[in-house]
């Protein structure tokens, strides 16, 4: 009897360490198949990337073959569907958009991140970062009808002949959409700061706001820029905002309670429109589309180099 339990304790071991072993062999395929899958990911990324830059740039040969690029940047007069392709309204158009959304985001958002990170207890941060969170989750075609049918018959309390399509509203309604972005990024900044630079500056008599406006804040410049620089790429590429509550008239003008129109909001309404593929107008998109690019890259080139110069390392 004691033989058999001895050999089923033996059978029971070898099946143990076969388990092991399988197991082993199982984890070392594996460890060598992540790295590989990772790698596919990030070349599909960037294949990704390659393929939109190329696309944009075979198209907007196309269209630059008719049209000079010289024209096309500096001219006044964008009607494309009468041979006018100017594209200075639709930049200066954005711009203005962009502008009125980082006047709106930046104060609100950064009083928000100060407010989360150094002022509020526990129970309140669980409370209102989430409720601020939502608004990164509102369809922009909701924001678009808010600006609409709620804020600009509101700015038409105090300013009577403000239009029903105005820059104002779209941009103010734009800077609402991306207050998340810099309040959770700007935060994100300051949490990083350690509490020895708090600790020191209190020991040394500082009150909670001078703490906060001259030892948190330079801390964390370069993180608090670049969620801005961020945000306002964001504000760039916006399209169903603007599409609904800016209007759509391209006109160069730096005056906010006008009607304007956006490059998204042109390309909107391209592509929705009568657009004959292979005409001047069709290869008009990807040219505008390009510029988009360029703008939303050169933002994010600058965010990485702020981010870079700026960073301390504790």
């Amino acid at each position: 009897m004691d033989k058999g339990l001895q050999s089923e304790g033996n059978v029971n071991v070898q099946q143990m360490i076969e388990d092991k072993k399988r197991s082993k062999s199982l984890g070392e395929i594996i460890e060598k198949i992540i790295p590989w899958f990772l790698l596919l990911c990030a070349i599909v990324s960037v294949l990704t990337t390659a393929g939109i830059l190329f696309t944009l740039l075979r198209e907007s040969i196309g269209f630059f073959a008719n049209v000079s690029i010289i024209d096309f940047y500096t001219g006044t007069d964008w009607s494309p569907w009468t041979g006018h392709y100017g594209v200075a309204p639709l930049i200066g158009g954005t711009l203005l958009i962009t502008l009125i959304a980082t006047l709106t985001a930046v104060p609100l958002g950064l009083m928000s991140a100060i407010f989360l990170s150094e002022y509020a207890n526990d129970k309140a941060r669980r409370v209102i970062k989430p409720i601020l969170e939502v608004l990164a989750g509102i369809p922009t075609v909701v924001y678009g009808y808010f600006a609409l049918t709620f804020i600009t018959p509101m700015f038409q309390t105090f300013i009577p002949d403000l239009g029903i399509f105005n820059a104002l509203s779209g941009g103010f309604v734009v800077g609402i959409m991306i207050i998340p972005m810099v309040a959770s990024l700007s935060e994100d900044a300051m949490n990083s700061v350690p509490n020895a630079l708090r600790e020191g500056a209190y020991g040394l008599g500082a009150t909670k706001f001078e703490v906060v406006f001259k030892v948190v804040l330079p801390a964390a410049f370069s993180g608090i820029v670049a969620s801005i620089v961020l945000a306002i790429s964001r504000a760039i590429g916006e399209t169903m905002i603007v599409t609904i509550a800016a209007g759509a008239t391209p006109n160069l003008t730096f005056n906010p309670t006008d009607s304007i129109q956006t490059m998204t909001a042109f390309i909107v309404q391209a592509a929705t429109g009568d657009t004959t593929f292979g005409s001047t107008i069709y290869y008009s998109l990807y040219a505008v589309g390009m510029t988009l690019f360029v703008f939303t890259l050169v933002m994010n080139l600058i965010a990485q180099y702020i981010s870079r110069r700026f960073r301390e390392e504790y």
